[in-house]
Order: structure tokens, then C-alpha cells, then sequence
């Protein structure tokens, strides 16, 4: 398929289509309002929309609305086998796409261009894919994402997410299948896996990183979770 990376943006008079090829829309930014495969509403920045191929489908968007489209022949098989028409994006995809933006609107390059392609297939096939989630839910998961550092309490949660203590634990575990504080937790153990592997920062920049000033506090929350001290697995 020629060209199957694109930025474009769609009319504000909507028009009912399908393709024989299947394609992935990712806002930059704008809101687009899509109708496909029983989803009927909106897709923001940091989510993606999975158009397979035959399905009809109808778009409608804000002039000012930039989207990454790819167009593909085969899905990665978490895409293809899941359910999820629009689910969030994870944070390195997020910003995979600010660089397809630039390079598409600053040169030609087939070679670079395949490669994108092909690096673009493999961020998709590594995400893990959930139903969309409440704005409320969503917007507190961006929060807690953004200040992963801070100490993130309940009440902070959900005065983010506009709702009380209580309504926002039960919407977010209804959500996620998981409590607030151990949604973090894992938010937390994964960042700090990623910077023991690929960093040379000492363990207590690290867990500084990842919320906890204390690095006895840090050891002991990582090896119940990954059931090997920092410096074990850092070895």
C-alpha cells in the first residue's frame, strides 16, 4: 500500500464510507465525532480509532482538527481480535505521532517513510486495549500519568474527576476493575522498570521519579510487586 501514513483533517458535513482496507485514526488535535461499528460519539487526543475493512463508517470534525491516518492491510492480532473500535493510547505512541506529524509536512523520504510505518506497527500491536473509559475516569488517569512524582491522594483524584471520594472510587474500579491506589501502584512499578532498564539514574532519583521520597519505601513497594529488590533487577 503506497503512502499509508497521512495527516488529514475531516469536512464538518459528514460522509457515510467504507474502504477494503482497514485504517487507524489517531487525533493530534481537535475532537472527531465518529459513527462505526455500534460507536457513535467522540475521539480525542491520546485515543485511537480502529475502522475495519468493509465497515461503514462517518466522520465529522472541527476545521482546526488534525488526525494521523494509517492505512493497513493486516492489524496487529490485539487489534484485530478485540472489540474495542476506541481505546487511550499509551504515552511513547503519543509521542510517535508528533513525529510522524513532522516528518509527513517537512519532506518526502520512502525509506524513513517504511520505516515509521513499520515502527508505528509495532507501538500498536503493544497496546493493551480497554474500553473507552468515562471523561472522568480518563481525565484522572491523564493526571495521575503527568504527576506519577506527586503523592496522589484520593480526595486530589477526585476533585480532578469532579466527583466525590466516595463516587469516584466506585466509578473508577468499575472502570478499570481495579482500586484507585493499585491502579497507581502499577503506574508507578512499570515506570520504574523502564527506568532501571534503560537509565543510569541512582535508585533514590528513581524512586523520587515514581513517587516515593524514601528509598527504603521505594525497595520494599517494588520487591513485593516484582518480587526482586531495584538493585536485583537492575543487575
Amino acid at each position: 500500500m503506497k503512502n499509508p501514513l497521512s495527516i488529514r483533517s475531516y469536512s464538518t458535513k459528514p460522509t457515510s464510507h467504507s474502504h477494503e482496507f482497514n485504517q487507524i485514526v489517531l487525533p493530534l488535535r481537535g475532537v472527531i465525532n465518529i459513527k462505526v461499528d455500534g460507536f457513535n460519539g467522540k475521539v480525542t487526543p491520546g485515543e485511537c480509532v480502529v475502522v475495519k475493512a468493509k465497515e461503514e463508517h462517518l466522520f465529522t470534525a472541527g476545521t482546526e482538527a488534525r488526525f494521523v491516518v494509517v492505512d493497513m492491510q493486516n492489524l496487529p492480532p490485539n487489534i484485530s481480535t478485540s472489540q474495542c473500535v476506541v481505546f487511550a493510547i499509551s504515552k511513547p505512541l503519543i509521542h510517535y505521532l508528533v513525529f510522524i506529524e513532522s516528518q509527513l509536512e517537512n519532506q518526502i523520504n520512502g525509506p524513513l517513510e517504511k520505516s515509521m510505518f513499520e515502527t508505528f506497527h509495532l507501538l500498536l500491536a503493544d497496546q493493551i486495549l480497554s474500553p473507552k473509559l468515562d471523561n472522568r475516569i480518563s481525565t484522572s488517569i491523564a493526571y495521575m500519568k503527568k504527576n506519577i512524582a506527586d503523592q496522589l491522594q484520593i480526595n486530589r483524584l477526585a476533585k480532578v474527576a469532579f466527583l466525590s471520594d466516595t463516587q469516584f472510587k466506585k466509578l473508577f474500579r468499575q472502570q478499570t476493575g481495579m482500586t484507585v491506589m493499585k491502579f497507581v501502584t502499577r503506574l508507578r512499578m512499570e515506570k520504574a522498570q523502564a527506568l532501571l532498564t534503560h537509565t543510569d539514574y541512582p535508585l533514590q532519583i528513581i524512586g523520587e521519579k515514581v513517587g516515593y521520597n524514601e528509598l527504603s519505601a521505594f525497595s520494599r513497594k517494588f520487591s513485593q510487586y516484582y518480587g526482586l529488590s531495584p538493585n536485583q533487577f537492575k543487575k
